[in-house]
């Protein structure tokens, strides 16, 4: 039995409760609710403009919803602003890279740990004893999760000049330094060629097994969410469509028509 099997009878880690968002009276998100809870892979799907983007930017407090809440451990995010999310657990990653691209790799994974330091200039400046050893815990950080990535090589290189699916891997490196509860991915798919997608999922469960991490997937490739995801929650036009394990999710007609159409249209 997986994490997420065991962890269905207890309280979520993640809430989100009758969430809508409305942008000058469009209507982007309407109602939604679902609950996530911890060990889980939850696949976020629909079409375009279904309003995943949407939500996932409510879950990192980039946009405010509307009424509704969202709730991790019980507890509202909503009054949190987004530079002080990381500090209770969420890490993100985005779907066009927000790197800094003319750092190196490690300087970008490095600025992944400052959520969890606690350091300030005066301390910084006078190199205080507990100031060198929180800078070689964090070096020390940082080079565990190069080499949990396969980013070594390329450690020192500006990431400008690296290819697109090394530029998301050191992405997901700087999601991970920060520790996170629950790591959001936003379409980590996009861009990378097929073998580089079973590779994706393949880590995306290691992270989950090996790093103890509740996994929220907001992804385009259906093949990759169908083949990692343990529970699956379909969004159109900004509502709920379906929920439920992918199987279910895959044959609900609802679903079915959403993406194929049907006749009568």
């Amino acid at each position: 039995m997986t994490q997420a099997q065991l962890a269905q009878g207890n309280s979520p880690l993640l809430a989100v409760r009758d969430v809508s968002v409305v942008f000058g009276g469009i209507v982007a998100l309407n109602g939604v609710s679902f609950d996530m809870h911890k060990g889980q892979i939850l696949g976020l799907i629909g079409p375009n403009g279904a309003g995943k983007t949407t939500l996932f930017n409510c879950l990192s407090r980039l946009y405010q919803p509307s009424s509704g809440d969202i709730l991790m451990e019980g507890a509202s995010i909503l009054t949190r602003p987004p530079h002080r999310i990381a500090e209770i657990g969420i890490g993100r990653t985005f779907q066009n890279v927000a790197l800094f691209p003319n750092l190196s790799v490690m300087d970008n994974v490095r600025v992944g740990t400052h959520a969890r330091t606690s350091s300030d200039i005066i301390s910084d400046s006078l190199r205080l004893a507990w100031i060198r050893r929180s800078e070689a815990d964090v070096n020390k950080k940082v080079h565990e999760i190069l080499a949990y990535l396969d980013l070594e090589d390329v450690a020192h290189n500006t990431v400008s000049g690296l290819p697109f699916g090394t530029q998301k891997r050191v992405e997901l490196a700087r999601a991970l330094a920060a520790d996170p509860k629950i790591l959001l991915l936003d379409e980590p798919a996009g861009g990378l060629n097929h073998e580089e997608v079973y590779v994706l999922g393949d880590l995306i469960r290691r992270i989950r097994d090996d790093r103890h991490m509740t996994v929220l997937l907001v992804e385009h490739h259906m093949g990759l969410v169908m083949s990692i995801a343990d529970h699956v929650v379909a969004l159109n036009f900004g509502k709920k469509l379906a929920e439920g394990t992918p199987a279910q999710v895959q044959a609900d007609p609802d679903v079915i028509k959403a993406y194929l159409g049907s006749k009568d249209q």
